[in-house]
């Protein structure tokens, strides 16, 4: 499945919450992340990322679908590094 995952943690968890994000997905943006991942390795990011989150404060919001190629994507602005371009 394809996720978008957007987060907004208290800065003292921040770091923490990047680090697992970028274990999953690819950062493509400040708390914005997005890419193909199996249900459990999803599963798996929640179950981690509720251990790092305050639930009275903080937030994770994820985006689901089947597959990248059912959304569109429009970039206004700096687009930032392609994610199929790696050194």
């Amino acid at each position: 499945m394809y996720v978008i995952a957007v987060y907004d943690i208290n800065e003292k968890r921040v770091g923490k919450m990047l680090k697992l994000c970028r274990r999953y997905l690819n950062w493509i943006q400040n708390s914005v992340f997005e890419g193909e991942i199996t249900e459990v390795k999803l599963q798996e990011l929640i179950y981690e990322s509720k251990k790092i989150m305050k639930k009275e404060e903080d937030s994770l919001i994820l985006f689901t679908s089947r597959d990248q190629k059912w959304l569109d994507k429009t970039i206004v602005g700096k687009e930032p590094a392609p994610l199929d371009k790696f050194l």
